[in-house]
């Protein structure tokens, strides 16, 4: 079971901090059912999601990982990310995009929540699903915040860059603008003297290319340079900036930290989680409704007239 869960995890192109992929392999590697989940769970330092979590008020009637406070409808992207949920997902405090897109559906038809505050930590994860996701935020019809409490990297930075602001923790970090993919090689027969061998049809020589060339890795690369057009095209637009501001100004693959992802244009200011949903709530308590804005737009085009 352990190498059927390594082959998935390497047949996938992922935009996620490459050190959280390393480890998702390892646990990987020595997990055995349900053992998996738990230590996915232990490794991916579950122990600082609750505190952001606590923060952000109650649950909202009907949906099923947001919650609300004071107006702000609070959409949590915690973890690595998944395209859909599971048992690993469930389990494991990871984030499901199906999941979070129902919500967000959920949230636009409720006339009562004008704001939608996106509360980040995650180290990015599987790019299946992440822009047809992040179009979502963008096209939204509630103004939504995006707050990077711890990271907020590489898809989930994909993501968050669609937000209209993005408040970053004074230690939070931002960045991994990326795509990477994982694979390995046979040097020698395995310990049972044996050695896998593959060969694919012959008008498929690219689909199983030799990782210990550099031909090999052209072709790969190739396919993740594709992906990352796109992703470095999606936070251009969504930051306001070039796509060669994003290559030469957004990290390289590296992370920035709170003021430097600020002065970068990699965020927008920086304050802590519980401020920025202060000033998100008042915000809205002083806000007025829509009608009673027609109201006073009338009001005040009458009293022109006048």
């Amino acid at each position: 079971m352990p190498h059927r869960v390594l082959q998935a995890i390497r047949s996938q192109p992922w935009a996620i901090d490459p050190t959280w992929l390393g480890a998702i392999e390892s646990i990987a590697e020595r997990a055995v059912g349900n053992a998996l989940v738990a230590e996915i769970a232990q490794d991916g330092h579950q122990d600082r999601y609750p505190a952001a979590l606590a923060a952000m008020g109650s649950r909202l009637d009907g949906t099923r990982k947001a919650t609300v406070r004071n107006g702000v409808a609070c959409l949590p992207l915690m973890g690595p990310i998944f395209p859909r949920a599971s048992l690993l997902t469930e389990l494991s405090g990871a984030t499901s995009l199906d999941v979070l897109a129902a919500d967000l559906r959920a949230i636009e038809s409720m006339e009562a929540v004008r704001t939608v505050l996106l509360v980040v930590d995650s180290p990015g994860g599987m790019v299946t699903s992440v822009h047809e996701f992040a179009q979502m935020i963008a096209s939204s019809t509630k103004s939504v915040v995006a707050h990077v409490s711890g990271l907020g990297c590489s898809a989930a930075y994909w993501i968050a860059s669609q937000a209209g602001e993005i408040v970053i923790d004074p230690t939070g970090m931002v960045g991994s603008v990326g795509v990477v993919i994982s694979g390995s090689y046979q040097e020698t027969a395995d310990a049972n003297g044996r050695r896998e061998v593959t060969i694919t049809s012959s008008n498929a020589v690219n689909k199983r290319p030799d990782l210990s060339t550099d031909e090999g890795k052209a072709v790969v690369r190739a396919t993740l340079d594709a992906i990352e057009a796109t992703f470095l095209s999606a936070v251009a637009a969504g930051r306001g900036v070039s796509v060669a501001t994003v290559r030469t100004d957004f990290g390289a693959g590296g992370e920035r930290v709170g003021a430097s992802a600020v002065q970068a244009g990699m965020a927008d200011r920086v304050d802590t989680l519980t401020a920025t949903l202060s000033r998100l709530s008042d915000a809205v308590i002083h806000r007025p409704a829509p009608r009673r804005r027609a109201a006073a737009a009338s009001l005040d085009l009458r009293r022109r007239g006048a």
